[in-house]
């Protein structure tokens, strides 16, 4: 064949190969994702938590109307154990959620050492999450409202890389799960980015659920089980570990109604904690 032909076939397999990744999107960025922008860095620093008995609790989530769309997992990374040290909120605009009942104020910090997950965001989706009707305001017995740094808070809610939230935690180090510690309410950010395997929701279902289950132990509520085979999990229940047969459901008023399991958890093991997440 001359050089001349060898080129001309050269090029039109090149165009075929163009024409196909258009067809099939290969090697194109996927559409939609949201852009990060820069971390909000606030002047909240934590200490170490008193001493004493923490009241461990385990993430999960579910689907809404206030769905938050999470940032992309790529764009994150943390190291094992951050400097505990914290960007924090600003208040929330409007008044909150809740026409009646216990007014308690919560303010919204994330660990400086975490890249990607702006704290803006982080308390939008939180914040979402608890002003949500089928959220803990749903029965009348709570209003809740975010504050910032600096303004009394009833509780706060730290999104803490797996190291610290040991250190916040103050309960056996596991690395994995998230917990409720006095007025600490600990978010691990592994689990704010991966959720768990086979959850069987998406990762705006965990996040709704990992914030309801954590808040409602700060509320004083307990671990509860999975009501039967197929139907929705209690918040309450433990849904990191395993759903038992349920499926996966972020509100403790889904439909209006406070929705419950009996009372009690499941003996699960734990997986291996979690490591530091490299920027990618």
């Amino acid at each position: 064949m001359s050089t001349k032909a060898t080129r001309r076939g050269q090029a039109a397999s090149a165009a075929l190969v163009l024409v196909v990744a258009l067809l099939t999107g290969c090697g194109l960025p996927a559409a939609g994702q949201p852009a990060t922008g820069p971390p909000t860095t606030g002047p909240e620093r934590v200490g170490q938590p008193p001493a004493g008995r923490a009241t461990t609790g385990r993430p999960a989530g579910a689907a809404g109307s206030t769905d938050v769309t999470p940032s992309p997992a790529a764009a994150i990374s943390y190291p094992a154990t951050g400097g505990n040290r914290w960007s924090t909120a600003p208040a929330e605009t409007a008044s909150g959620h809740g026409d009646s009942g216990r007014l308690l104020r919560y303010r919204v910090s994330v660990e400086r050492d975490i890249r990607g997950l702006p704290v803006a965001d982080v308390a939008a989706a939180i914040s979402a999450t608890l002003n949500d009707p089928r959220g803990w305001t749903g029965g009348g017995t709570w209003r809740l409202r975010r504050v910032g740094a600096g303004t009394p808070a009833d509780f706060t809610i730290y999104l803490a890389t797996p190291g610290t939230r040991d250190e916040l935690c103050q309960d056996v180090p596991d690395g994995y799960t998230s917990c409720r510690n006095g007025q600490r309410v600990v978010l691990n950010v592994a689990r704010w980015v991966e959720a768990v395997p086979g959850y069987g929701a998406g990762l705006a279902t965990y996040r709704q659920y990992m914030v309801n289950h954590e808040v409602g132990h700060r509320l004083g509520l307990g671990h509860e089980r999975c009501p039967g085979r197929g139907r929705p999990a209690p918040v309450m229940q433990q849904q990191t570990l395993g759903l038992h047969g349920c499926v996966a459901n972020a509100w403790p008023y889904p439909d209006g109604v406070r929705y419950r399991g009996p009372i009690g958890a499941y003996h699960d093991e734990i997986p291996p904690r979690e490591g530091a997440r490299p920027a990618r």
